[in-house]
């Protein structure tokens, strides 16, 4: 075949994960989601990842092997769709991951998108959550309880005081979570959950628990970095609620970075895809589903991530109960 001719034959791709060792990673991903870790503490499983140095790999159909980035800079619009191209050329726009803390993340938050391309050369890092599973108890942190100002936070950081001004989230399965740039946020002890994010690495750590890596050094914080970047109010503007209707796209967050759809499926559900003019990418968080189209048919698992191009408009899903995340722009 001449990848550099022959137009992009629509059909589910699936990808190879990419898996990341963490402080703070447990085993979920392998006996929850099933995955083939090896080691003690992997904390997350890039699903579908266009990052440089951590760009995901095809792992099915006539494309395995290829690159996610190759394939778009060789089919550009037939893979991402029109609009998507125009507005991020040879960028892919989202990042797609699992997630299992064994032990709390950071304090963190992300800078917008002026400043993460003014610092950074970066997109902004929005971001939104869907917890898979949850201990008794588990936690999240998300924004402040209570409005407060840069000089209050900065004492409070200096004195090793800063959980009294965080907001505490007891979560449970199905929780969903949308976080904006500058909102101070970790996951909890705990907590397996899917993130959908724009593509962005770019993290402001701001106390990780005096802890210590395996070599005794604690990690880098981005104090002073942080300053400018954090929203400082209290906002309730995080929990997202969303119907459950079966065999029907049930909208849970739509922003200007990525649109997320909340699916079960029951039996046969038809989707055409003809009002959209991107990817669609279907993440599944229960059950397993086929997924056919262009002839071909793919398995979804719990776990597994799966990516439909633009010019792929009608497919068929089979579940029994199966629930996924439809993202597509």
């Amino acid at each position: 075949m001449n990848y550099k001719t022959t137009r992009l034959n629509g059909y589910p791709l699936k990808f190879h994960p990419i898996f990341k060792e963490r402080l703070w990673g447990g085993q979920k991903l392998k006996t929850v989601l099933k995955k083939e870790i090896t080691g003690d503490t992997i904390g997350e499983s890039w699903e579908l990842s266009a990052v440089e140095d951590n760009v995901s790999i095809v792992s099915n159909g006539p494309w395995k092997g290829q690159s996610l980035q190759a394939l778009i800079e060789m089919y550009g619009e037939d893979l991402l769709g029109a609009h998507v191209y125009r507005t991020f050329g040879n960028s892919f726009p989202i990042l797609i991951k699992f997630i299992d803390a064994k032990k709390d993340l950071s304090i963190q938050l992300h800078p917008n998108d002026d400043l993460a391309r003014e610092r950074h050369d970066s997109f902004g890092k929005t971001e939104m959550w869907h917890v898979m599973q949850a201990d008794e108890e588990a936690e999240l942190i998300i924004g402040f309880n209570k409005d407060v100002t840069q000089e209050e936070y900065r004492e409070h950081l200096d004195n090793n005081t800063l959980s009294n001004i965080l907001n505490y989230e007891q979560v449970t399965k199905g929780d969903t979570f949308f976080i904006n740039v500058g909102k101070v946020h970790a996951i909890g002890a705990g907590v397996l959950l899917a993130e959908i994010q724009q593509t962005s690495d770019i993290t402001y750590r701001i106390y990780d628990w005096n802890r210590k890596d395996k070599d005794g050094n604690t990690r880098e914080l981005h104090t002073e970095l942080a300053l400018d970047a954090i929203d400082y109010k209290k906002k309730d503007d995080f929990r997202v609620s969303y119907p459950k209707a079966v065999n029907s796209p049930n909208e849970m967050v739509t922003c200007p970075y990525f649109i997320t759809n909340y699916l079960v499926v029951e039996g046969v559900l038809h989707l055409d895809h003809s009002d959209k003019d991107s990817f669609v990418i279907y993440m599944c968080v229960e059950g397993s589903c086929k997924i056919l189209a262009n002839d071909v048919e793919e398995v979804l698992d719990t776990g597994e991530t799966l990516l439909i191009p633009a010019t792929l408009k009608n497919i068929e899903i089979q579940g029994d109960h199966a629930q996924l995340l439809e993202v597509h722009l």
